[in-house]
């Protein structure tokens, strides 16, 4: 009887290598897949390197663990895919005033798509990853949680996943604590001190993003004015692009208050300015949704709402609008929503769905 089979996802990374230890010892047959996203590995220069600095995949140690594990290995270049559908979109939205994800773009619109796409070519059973999630089944159909560890938990990233694609989809380490992953990883031979792993985006991993943003030859800053919340001039911003809701630092602005971006206003091309208390709403509309549970569009819906990926959800109330958006209304006030968030829906450790946050109700300073 032949055995499952099971495309993985193996960027190099820890998670991903258990992964694929994982399912070999529960039977699969496993073929592990790279995708090449951002910049090759110049041998050279990667000999000099340690594996966590270079790039966003490392090739060398899916490499190794495909090898150790006796599974085969292929690398995929998937630069343009990344170039037109992450990194196209995150500029773009820098530049229109919003706060984009680019993770949660990444998986919708390249990595567990194109998982999807070769698993779907080479006829195979299976795909997997090793984010930290769990799908499991509720009266025959599959439904998107949370891992068991909640400090490890990835479902923010993976809620614009197809409902179509979930039977099919697999996360070996979503029931695991990140301390047992990384006993199993001794049994591979990783190297720990190399496995460090990185929180930045991965395209802008030496320096935040605004220095990515002013490389890049499409993005068009023009210097405007930054203003208060009476709309009187405060001094000059250097571009829209390079300011987002909640910042504080890098204003160049000195009022003896502390002041933060309160709005960022294209249209205008101003950025308000103000003080922390105006940075609080309790109310977004939510647009672009991927709904996973339809109760979400059948009538109001009490649920947690995730804004960001490191701030715990908070309870709220979806109400679905006659334009396919929902008005979501938080118990307790937000700081610094901005367009462009994801707004990610739980019921308990389920995933409901979510979406992109479009516009904010601000509350006026008390």
């Amino acid at each position: 009887m032949s055995r499952p089979t099971v495309l993985l996802g193996m960027s190099g990374g820890v998670d991903s290598s258990v992964a694929a230890l994982l399912l070999t010892r529960q039977g699969f047959e496993v073929h592990g897949i790279t995708l090449q996203v951002w910049e090759h590995e110049n041998e050279e220069i990667a000999a000099s390197k340690r594996w966590e600095e270079r790039g966003c995949c490392k090739v060398g140690i899916a490499r190794y663990v495909a090898q150790k594990l006796d599974i085969s290995h292929e690398l995929i270049d998937s630069r343009e895919q990344f170039r037109s559908a992450v990194i196209d979109d995150f500029v773009a939205a820098y530049a229109s005033g919003t706060t984009p994800n680019p993770c949660v773009r990444c998986n919708e619109r390249v990595k567990i798509r194109q998982l999807v796409e070769i698993a779907d070519a080479k006829g195979m059973d299976y795909v997997a990853t090793g984010h930290y999630a769990r799908v499991e089944h509720l009266k025959n159909e599959p439904i998107l949680k949370k891992s068991a560890d909640p400090h490890k938990d990835q479902s923010y990233f993976l809620y614009r996943l197809q409902t179509g694609w979930l039977n099919r989809l697999l996360f070996p380490v979503g029931h695991m604590q990140k301390s047992d992953v990384w006993k199993e990883a001794d049994a591979l031979g990783l190297p720990a001190e190399e496995m460090r792993e990185s929180q930045e985006i991965c395209f802008v991993s030496h320096g935040d993003y605004r220095t990515f943003l002013k490389k890049q030859p499409a993005l068009s800053a023009t210097p405007g004015q930054f203003v208060d919340e009476s709309g009187a001039s405060l001094g000059t911003h250097q571009g829209i692009p390079f300011y987002t809701p909640g910042q504080r630092r890098g204003l160049g602005i000195a009022t003896g208050d502390r002041l933060y971006v309160q709005q960022v206003l294209p249209a205008t091309n101003t950025v308000v300015l103000g003080p922390e208390e105006s940075l609080l709403s309790s109310t977004c509309t939510i647009g672009d949704l991927n709904i996973l549970d339809r109760r979400l569009l059948a009538a109001p819906t009490a649920f947690d709402c995730k804004v960001r990926y490191a701030t715990p959800p908070s309870p709220a109330t979806a109400t679905p609008n006659p334009d396919e958006s929902l008005t979501v209304q938080f118990q307790k006030p937000q700081r610094a929503l901005s367009p462009g968030q994801s707004a990610v829906f739980y019921d308990g450790d389920r995933v409901m769905g979510g979406g992109i946050i479009q516009s904010i109700v601000t509350h006026p300073p008390r």
